[in-house]
């Protein structure tokens, strides 16, 4: 099976790449050729182009016909819609990695596929949403071969699942306090790469996925008070957790709380029965205390990589200091 996966070198794209590889797919890479990074992929060919140019793209892709092609960079409707010109008869499956934030704020869980497509609060989401509709639109009228993927807040080693990432850890290990968004109670599922791995490249190449979406998904869950925990206990520390509603958030650092009230500040459970109906090896085997190990470990080993982001950690201790400070004169009067 020869398949073409935009990007590569990502989170979720290595983890697909090196499952891929070792199953023996003729795995072929669409990028620029400038950000391997720390997630060097090896055993693959590589396409350079650069995907938001579709002349050049055409160009490089003219003498290939791919079985399935993923797209793991579509942000945006204009994306798609090149996706649509540049691989129409060139591939029989294309996937779209859109997200599991597309759901509207569930009144029951666990989430299915069957949820409706809403979010008011990030326009990211949004986005994936009118993806998602272009597809499911060229699929009517010409039928466009997409099937839909929606992973949810993935991680791995490189990669701290925490809000403010290593910034926030770093603050824990200080024993300085962290903001966590409403009183920590929310249920949340984080997922490892690869794990979405298995369930992505379980995908690959079944008919019977056209014109379906699923999510792919940790059967583990937690509420974000334990999450910060996990790692803390990782650490060796007590952390110092500060509550602060993501509306409150929101107001200190849009991008943030914007990513807080449209996905993160509400419970999300899933129910992960369709992808192992399609996809019946798919079984998440990583739980969050020992992907917390790993994480911890590897960036102890990797300190060149470590890189505190100023603009997070002054608005944490903003955020933090005047809802210290409402506290403190609520508690006098």
């Amino acid at each position: 099976m020869k398949v073409l996966f935009i990007g590569g070198t990502g989170v979720l794209s290595s983890a697909c790449s090196e499952l891929a590889i070792s199953k023996g797919i003729d795995l072929y890479h669409l990028n620029r050729g400038l950000s391997a990074g720390i997630r060097n992929i090896t055993g693959m060919k590589t396409i350079l182009s650069d995907i938001r140019n579709v002349e050049q793209t055409k160009k490089a892709i003219y003498e290939h016909f791919f079985d399935v092609v993923v797209d793991f960079i579509a942000f945006e409707p204009e994306h798609i819609l090149n996706d649509i010109e540049l691989f129409t008869a060139k591939t029989t499956q294309f996937i779209f990695i859109s997200t599991a934030s597309a759901y509207q704020t569930p009144e029951i869980l666990p989430v299915t596929e069957d949820m409706p497509l809403e979010n008011p609060f990030w326009e990211y989401s949004r986005k994936k949403i009118a993806c998602e509709m272009v597809l499911k639109e060229a699929y009517q009228k010409t039928g466009f071969p997409y099937t839909i993927v929606r992973p949810s807040h993935t991680y791995d080693k490189t990669k701290i699942p925490l809000i403010g990432g290593f910034t926030a850890l770093s603050r824990m290990s200080m024993g300085l306090p962290v903001v966590v968004p409403g009183d920590g109670t929310s249920i949340w599922t984080l997922t490892y790469n690869k794990d979405f791995a298995v369930g992505l490249v379980g995908l690959l190449g079944n008919p019977s996925t056209i014109n379906e979406a699923f999510h792919i998904t940790s059967d583990e869950w937690h509420c974000w008070n334990n999450i910060y925990r996990i790692f803390a206990a990782e650490l060796n520390v007590t952390p110092h957790l500060v509550h602060i509603p993501s509306e409150i958030i929101v107001k200190y650092n849009k991008e943030i709380g914007d990513g807080l009230l449209g996905d993160k500040s509400h419970s999300m459970i899933f129910d992960n029965s369709k992808i192992r109906k399609f996809v019946p090896e798919f079984n998440p085997q990583m739980k969050l205390k020992d992907g917390a190990k790993e994480i911890v470990k590897w960036f102890n080993e990797n300190t060149m990589h470590i890189e505190i982001d100023n603009n997070f950690n002054n608005f944490m201790e903003k955020n933090i200091a005047d809802i210290l400070l409402f506290s403190s004169q609520l508690n006098n009067q």
